[in-house]
């Protein structure tokens, strides 16, 4: 009984010190679907033991979360004058929107069309049911981010370096009833030369479209700023007619069919 009692620690946790910087992920299990106080509560905002759940709910007041939150996963990037950066599932699913403002998403009518009336009440919701988010870190004060006209240095990412640390966290995942599916992770590989982080957003909905939201970070050794580019691809199922249907589960094959819809290149300067 008294291991009951104990805090369930993560169950994954790996840092290494690259330079300048501290480096160090946190890896656990998925949120919990039931409040602790049983199957109908919710505890309130201001109660001192409120419940991992609850404490999602009341932070981000969406009709209802991901079928899959990693609630303890994060990376976090650290450099030694201070200026952080962090991927946070929360902070993810702050940026879906969430039913205070209208909103109809691209593909709503077109799939209200190719569904049963009986599904509409349950899954048609004021609310982005997609999850989709333009999440693109959390960076501290200790930065001056910067637009440029920079591009992302693919040539050097190709080269074959040794990998000096590398993981792939998922913050939350959803399959949108069995339509699709949702999801958010951030990748982090170590070089010698570098780091490289790649922040997706992947969304598919069978039969309608599909969207990748895609945050890139790059560190050359010796420079003072972290590179980062965000895109935007989209496309529907009609445009992606002529494309082989096993690749529309694997986002890196279905990218390059993807057309780019917004990009944006920035620099995070740190010192």
């Amino acid at each position: 009984m008294e291991d009951e009692l104990i805090p369930r620690l993560p169950v994954d946790q790996e840092s290494i010190d690259f330079g300048e910087w501290h480096i160090e992920y946190f890896k656990s299990h998925i949120l919990k679907s039931i409040c602790s106080k049983g199957q109908d509560a919710h505890c309130n905002k201001d109660e001192d033991d409120c419940c991992e759940l609850c404490t999602y709910r009341n932070a981000l007041e969406l009709p209802h979360l991901p079928d899959m939150v990693f609630h303890k996963n994060k990376l976090v990037l650290t450099h030694r004058d201070g200026a952080s950066l962090e991927f946070l599932p929360m902070e993810s699913l702050r940026l879906v929107e969430n039913g205070k403002q209208p909103l109809q998403v691209a593909c709503a009518q077109e799939w209200k069309e190719s569904r049963p009336e009986s599904l509409m009440e349950e899954k048609f919701k004021p609310f982005d049911w997609t999850f989709t988010t333009d999440y693109q870190g959390t960076p501290n004060e200790k930065f001056n981010i910067e637009k440029t006209e920079q591009q992302l240095n693919k040539f050097k990412l190709m080269q074959r370096e040794k990998i000096l640390f590398y993981h792939d966290l998922t913050l939350f995942e959803d399959e949108l009833h069995d339509n699709g599916i949702s999801s958010c992770s951030v990748k982090i590989r170590v070089m010698p030369s570098g780091f490289f982080i790649l922040l997706r957003h992947f969304l598919r909905v069978d039969n309608v479209l599909l969207k990748i939201h895609d945050t890139r970070f790059h560190y050359e050794i010796g420079n003072n700023y972290i590179f980062k580019e965000f895109t935007m691809r989209g496309a529907s199922y009609e445009e992606l007619k002529s494309v082989p249907p096993p690749y529309f589960t694997i986002p890196n094959e279905i990218e390059q069919h993807m057309p780019i819809k917004k990009k944006e290149t920035y620099k995070l300067i740190f010192k």
